[in-house]
């Protein structure tokens, strides 16, 4: 189904992203399903591409593990400007928070860029948490990845908290706000 709340006259990015548990991966598939050509891109397929090497993001990060989150970081950026210049709209899901965020937004080449950070309440990821499938807190806590978002995180784009919204009333939030509120970057320059 086409996206009707919105009129995008050229194909953009739309970052979405939040705390573990918050629901990006739901709303990054739902949104993406929304465009006439649209592509959900979840950076945590870059971190599992690394099979030898790896380091975990932890609380004390070690510079190596900084370092490739970075560059996952930068790969992600790269890939959705690869889509967008092929004529999709594409739905980037994954943890940024901190002042990681404006980093990433500012690497991103294409243009529009929407940021919509979904920030439910602490009482309501530990719910969610508790009823997925998979479990994302371990040395982290719920606690300590929502003080990452709501504490050091630039308040840039559009903030949805989400506690008491479906993922499909999140979505149709999305669509009918993010032009106004979640609008990061409309270069004058676009990828040709």
């Amino acid at each position: 189904m086409e996206v009707e709340n919105m009129d995008l006259q050229i194909p953009g990015v739309f970052v979405i992203t939040g705390a573990m548990a918050s629901g990006k991966s739901t709303i990054a598939q739902l949104l993406a399903e929304r465009f006439e050509r649209g592509v959900h891109l979840r950076g945590d397929t870059f971190r599992r591409m690394i099979v030898t090497g790896r380091e975990e993001f932890l609380p004390d990060p070690s510079q190596e593990a900084i370092h490739q989150l970075q560059l996952r970081y930068q790969i992600s950026a790269s890939v959705a400007d690869m889509y967008v210049k092929a004529g999709f709209n594409v739905v980037v899901q994954d943890i940024i928070v901190g002042p990681m965020l404006k980093e990433f937004i500012d690497s991103i080449q294409s243009n529009p860029v929407y940021l919509v950070v979904l920030s439910p309440d602490e009482k309501t990821i530990k719910q969610r948490e508790e009823t997925r499938g998979k479990t994302g807190y371990g040395v982290w806590t719920v606690t300590q990845l929502n003080q990452m978002l709501q504490v050091d995180t630039p308040k840039i784009g559009m903030w949805l908290d989400t506690s008491d919204l479906t993922p499909e009333e999140t979505v149709e939030q999305i669509l009918t706000r993010v032009e106004s509120e979640g609008l990061v970057s409309q270069n004058e320059t676009r990828l040709s």
